[in-house]
């Protein structure tokens, strides 16, 4: 049986990467709500699609709330694998490709959404094609579900379990191999304030969950000599500066990295606000930069530094905006470790916000996710690994939340490997959005950063894992 699976997925390669190229080709970032429609038309668009490929398969399907695609094989469903099809922006300048397009360069296919989550999607959606092509029995069903908005909040969620429930059993191929038991808490601050002057603009990161790799800012008042002078000898952020006129434009190249993980990237948010602090002397802007102080992730100028066996809380200052008028608003993403609560991290959080006269908004507050190692679930899905990949299985914990973070008894299955011998692309000078992580061995897939991939091989390999699991489970 183990080799009928695998020579059906094979078989079948080139029809899903043509699958998959038509998922990436719709950039399904979340956009203002429309009719029928809640998280944007090109979401709604590749709901969609992804309907057309499961009735095609032969599987019954229906949508809820406009916002997810339950895709169903057999009665009452045992094993619930979820996956989402929108997707972080993409800022095309740092890419190497078109990032919704496609591209495969040896065996190597690159393209907004490739592993995050659209290509594991699909290999979730063959492995069920592989199961009823080859007729292989179950005693219980399967149901595929597809999501739109789990980069912003996960609110789709909440409309399925409106008109829904999980089934007993669900893994989602949003993280990593082998299975992820434990994910730190994470909570989301949206705050506002003004900076106390009144001739300088500042604009950079564009999403909640990753670290910045761009930064742009306006100074009047000053040269650009003295700006020049400011930047320091030895920055892994990199600075372009020019004169116009009374203007004096800066622009800050940092290194994009998920917001789990910062210390893989560079920071152009606070890499600039630093620089432009070095030149000014306006107390409102000290302030932002004291709580954020560029290079730190730990979240210790906020009183927040502490770790466990989950791993070190980070903290990030993702999006800033400061107007003309001096208004100001940013975003912070915080992930915290299982020693300490959301509670406490939340009123850490704002009373050193309030401190520096800065306004704020809870926008998400997660406690962490845990699920115990030696659970049926957790057991099966590590013999699925261990049998069809030849190698130990172990559960790990991580920094972010996936998919399932808020599904009791969820799990993380896929679809990132460890320590595998893909040979990384090459990035674009100063722009790349990704780099190795911390010399473990493990692999960057660059997700939620420029020139994000996913090799063919994987794809393939998830799909015959997936169909295992399904057998596992519901078999």
């Amino acid at each position: 049986m183990d080799e009928k699976i695998r020579e059906f997925i094979y078989s079948h390669k080139d029809e899903i990467v043509k699958d998959l190229a038509e998922l990436v080709a719709i950039p399904s970032v979340k956009d203002e709500p429309e009719r029928g429609a809640p998280f944007g038309a090109e979401a709604k668009r590749a709901l969609l699609k992804a309907e057309e490929y499961c009735q095609k398969m032969g599987f019954a399907t229906s949508v809820i709330g406009d916002a997810v695609l339950c895709a169903d094989y057999g009665q009452d469903p045992e094993l619930g694998i979820l996956a989402h099809l929108d997707v972080v922006p993409a800022l095309e300048d740092s890419w190497n490709t078109d990032p919704f397009t496609l591209t495969e360069k040896n065996g190597v296919l690159f393209g907004r959404g490739a592993v995050d989550d659209k290509g594991p999607a699909l290999a979730a959606l063959w492995a069920m094609n592989a199961v009823k092509s080859l007729g292989i029995p179950l005693k219980k069903g399967v149901r595929l579900i597809l999501g739109t908005d789990e980069e912003n909040g996960s609110k789709d969620l909440e409309l399925y379990k409106e008109h829904a429930k999980f089934p007993p059993k669900v893994f989602t191929p949003d993280g990593s191999f082998p299975v992820i038991n434990i994910e730190k808490g994470m909570l989301g601050v949206r705050f506002s304030g003004n900076t106390g002057g009144n001739y300088m603009e500042f604009r950079g990161g564009v999403t909640p969950n990753a670290v910045a790799d761009k930064a742009k800012a306006i100074m009047r008042r000053v040269t650009a000599d003295k700006v020049k002078a400011a930047i320091p000898e030895e920055s892994e952020a990199k600075f372009t500066v020019t004169e116009r006129g009374d203007n004096v434009f800066i622009s800050c190249d940092g290194r994009a990295a998920h917001a789990s993980t910062p210390e893989k990237g560079v920071n152009a948010v606070t890499a600039l606000l630093s620089l432009m602090n070095r030149v000014t002397d306006e107390p409102g802007l000290r302030g932002i930069e004291k709580l954020f102080p560029f290079g730190e992730t730990d979240g210790a100028s906020l009183g927040l530094k502490c770790s466990d066996e989950s791993g070190a809380l980070t903290c990030v200052l993702s999006t800033l905006a400061i107007m003309p008028s001096g208004e100001c608003e940013g975003t912070v993403d915080i992930r915290f470790p299982t020693c300490v609560d959301l509670q406490t991290v939340k009123d850490k959080v704002c009373s050193a916000l309030e401190s520096h006269k800065l306004k704020y908004e809870i926008v998400l507050g997660n406690e962490p996710h845990v699920v115990p190692e030696d659970s049926e679930f957790v057991k099966q899905l590590l013999s699925v690994y261990e049998r069809v990949e030849g190698e130990k299985g172990a559960c790990i914990a991580i920094g972010g939340g996936t998919y399932v973070h808020n599904i009791e008894g969820g799990v993380a299955f896929g679809a990132e490997r460890h320590n595998t011998d893909v040979v990384e692309p090459s990035p674009k000078p100063d722009t790349d959005a990704g780099q190795p992580s911390d010399g473990s061995g493990d692999t960057d897939y660059h997700m939620h950063g420029a020139n994000e991939f996913i090799t063919v091989e994987e794809l393939l390999k998830d799909a015959v894992l997936f169909a295992h699991a399904i057998i596992e489970v519901c078999g």
